[in-house]
């Protein structure tokens, strides 16, 4: 099963749908219980100290590690502190493993406090007090998930040090130190064995059963496979902890950071431990910086962030344009060329007909909106086009419209209960119809993404339910709405041609670029499963092959062969159907070899970059994303693009989201989008440029040269972003 797959089981096993909206609204403060807290009573002027955010959680409920595991979210800092005072990132207490159903989240549960270096500067004006604010952020589960937000505020003087202490301060600072893993005094290696991972620690001459309940915890998110299980011995020469890997087709990693956590029975009784592997990056929600609570990163214009009825007219803009995109054209001109036909019918029923087809719209928009909305409410960690990260869905597409072509082919005549799929949109024209066009509009459309969507969107899924549901209406009325206004407008149908037979070659013609969109459905799976996987999805369009010519001979057969045809055609949908359960086990690597030049991306190689003071290009791609695909080749590939990463020592970084992965989900939620393309471009420790996602080598090449990056006279950018 995919994450996805899990984390709706997880979700529907405990969803009450307003209930738990209702709950969203005022339960967090009675499920989290948050407050600021200090190691100091006075803040003396160039001495550091430490802050504390003590979360206290009801029984049962848990907040998450700078790691959440399998679904969640940290909790996030956004400080308002004054000038002279600035906030480290936060130092996190070891975690512990939380299983949920067939998820394994890391987190914590009664009691935590994250603690917070803070500096304050030496020429800070004395006997005046200051007050430190933050906004938290958090997400708080059980079965269900809830987000929640507490302003914390401590007030403390500034002057000298007298020695007074909070005794209930200082026990809780104490304790959250004495938690905090310590670096490793032992070697500790990591060595691959196939889908395995062995973890071991040198430190000899521990008795076999000293040691018990160890675990170890990852900083990356897509490096093990969390909810498998880690097998510990010990022996002579230390401890060992065998760990699953996520994913067995990448290279091992070199080395695997994180923290182990274990009890350890000695002399004077029974210790927990923790220790630090490896070298910790900073996480993107450590903390921010110390600038005030609503601050928001610097991007573009367009991509600023909108409000209520902004976002609902950018989405609007976006579903018009999504009719451009090579998704959903197929599926339009099916259902225009049963426009045509329907041009003598009565003018009330055109309208009708206009009216199906925008409700199939915006039902299966809505209901793909509120299923996204549910999802990360629940904690998974998704977003727009999230269905096509599951190979069950784009095999069950592709065989919706193999079929469909092959009904536009003249291979089966589907009508009936199925008049809303391929033949039966032209010959039908049934309401159904209509409205199941605007469904299977909806569907094809989601690979895609139009300029003014990704603010749109972004923006839609960090707002209550009902702003988010309203936007993504706007969205599916975009889409509807060029042929909803063509059936309103029944004039503009006479000016169309009659009628006739080039409508039978046209229909035949229409086949071709479905049975395209197949093959790229195809290529998409074989990126998300391995061989297997993509043999039975293969076997699969033969099977729905088989049936739709055995369908169309039962028409045609006697009382004999009608009901046997039509058995072989009900058996070969089922064992197609069937076949589908094997790709979930069935996982694929990258979508292909990286380009030379082009590193994988994971948080911890940015941070590294940016620390370096490089200049780093992040793409976030996926597969299934022809906005994405299209970019790559006519916008990235280009020479000159490449040639200006060079001779600016850009380090090119490309997320790959065909499959899902929380880190890239994470770096999409900072920057406000909730899908795939994103572009960045950093310039050492500054704030990203978001660049457009429709790109142009000019729009990249223009952007270096804003920055100084590279002198792209030499690479011919200033010709391209004329161009």
């Amino acid at each position: 099963m995919t994450r996805l797959v899990k984390a709706l089981l997880v979700l529907l096993a405990g969803l009450a749908g307003a209930q738990a909206q209702a709950q969203a609204t005022k339960a967090p403060r009675d499920l989290v219980r948050a407050s600021l807290i200090a190691d100091t009573t006075a803040i003396v002027p160039g001495q550091p100290f430490a802050l504390g955010i003590r979360m206290r959680m009801k029984p049962g409920w848990h907040v998450y590690w700078r790691n959440p595991g399998d679904s969640g979210l940290p909790p996030e800092l956004a400080w308002n502190l004054p000038d002279g005072i600035a906030a480290g990132a936060i130092a996190w207490p070891a975690p512990r493993r939380i299983p949920v159903a067939t998820l394994m989240n890391y987190g914590y549960e009664g009691e935590t406090v994250l603690l917070v270096p803070v500096t304050p500067s030496s020429g800070l004006a004395p006997d005046t007090p200051v007050t430190l604010g933050a906004r938290l952020s958090y997400l708080v589960c059980e079965e269900i998930c809830i987000p929640g937000s507490a302003d914390l505020s401590l007030t403390l003087p500034v002057g000298v040090d007298d020695g007074a202490t909070d005794p209930a301060a200082q026990a809780l600072i104490a304790r959250a130190r004495a938690s905090m893993p310590e670096p490793s005094p032992w070697p500790v290696t990591v060595r691959a064995d196939g889908e395995r991972l062995r973890l071991n620690v040198e430190r000899p001459g521990l008795p076999p059963d000293a040691i018990r309940d160890a675990a170890f915890f990852p900083y990356a998110e897509t490096v093990l496979d969390n909810a498998a299980p880690q097998d510990l011995t010990v022996d002579g020469a230390g401890l060992h902890l065998v760990l699953s890997r996520a994913d067995a087709t990448t290279a091992p990693p070199a080395e695997l950071a994180g923290v182990l956590t274990f009890r350890e029975e000695t002399e004077s009784g029974t210790l927990d431990r923790a220790f630090s592997i490896g070298q910790p990056s900073v996480p993107p929600t450590a903390s921010a910086p110390a600038v005030a609570v609503d601050a928001v990163p610097p991007t573009h214009a367009d991509d600023d962030a909108p409000t209520v009825w902004g976002a609902a007219g950018l989405a609007l803009l976006g579903g018009l344009l999504l009719n451009l995109m090579p998704c959903v054209f197929p599926v339009l001109s099916i259902k225009l060329l049963g426009l045509v036909k329907q041009a003598g019918e009565a003018p009330g029923r055109i309208r009708l007909h206009g009216a199906a087809y925008t409700l199939g719209v915006l039902a299966s928009f809505l209901t793909l909106a509120g299923l996204l909305i549910a999802l990360k409410g629940g904690g998974a960690g998704i977003g727009w086009g999230f269905q096509l990260q599951s190979p069950v869905v784009v095999a069950l597409l592709a065989y919706l419209l193999f079929a469909m072509g092959l009904s536009l082919s003249g291979v089966v005549h589907l009508g009936g209960r199925l008049n809303g799929i391929g033949d039966g949109l032209t010959r039908r024209a049934g309401y159904q119809g209509s409205f199941f066009t605007g469904v299977l509009a909806t569907v094809v459309a989601t690979p895609c993404t139009a300029p003014f969507m990704g603010a749109a969107v972004g923006f839609a899924l960090t707002q209550a339910p009902v702003v988010g549901l309203a936007v993504f209406a706007s969205l599916g009325l975009g889409l509807a709405l060029p042929f909803l206004l063509l059936t309103l407008w029944p004039g503009a149908l006479r000016v169309m041609p009659r009628p006739g037979a080039w409508m039978d070659t046209l229909k035949g013609a229409l086949a071709f670029p479905v049975y395209a969109t197949v093959a790229w459905l195809v290529w998409v799976l074989a990126q998300q499963v391995g061989p297997n996987g993509l043999l039975a999805g293969l076997t699969g369009l033969v099977l729905i092959g088989l049936a739709a010519w055995s369908w169309e001979r039962a028409g045609a057969g006697g009382s004999v062969a009608g009901p046997l045809t039509r058995g072989v055609a009900l058996a070969a949908v089922l064992a197609a159907a069937g076949l589908v359960g094997v790709l979930n086990g069935e996982r694929a690597g990258a979508v292909s070899a990286p380009a030379d030049g082009v590193e994988p991306f994971t948080q911890a190689r940015l941070d590294a970059l940016r620390a370096q003071g490089r200049t780093v290009f992040v793409d976030m791609t996926a597969a299934w994303c022809i906005t994405c695909q299209v970019n790559e080749r006519t916008a990235l590939a280009g020479t000159r693009v490449r040639e200006a990463f060079q001779a600016g020592n850009v380090a090119y970084l490309r997320g790959d989201w065909t499959n899902q992965n929380p880190e890239i989900t994470r770096l999409l939620e900072r920057y406000g989008r909730s899908g795939v393309p994103l572009y960045l471009l950093y310039r050492g420790q500054a704030e990203a440029v978001v660049l457009p996602q429709i790109l142009t080598g000019g729009i990249v090449l223009g952007e270096l040269a804003r920055l100084g990056v590279a002198d792209v006279r030499r690479t011919g950018a200033l010709d391209d972003a004329a161009r």
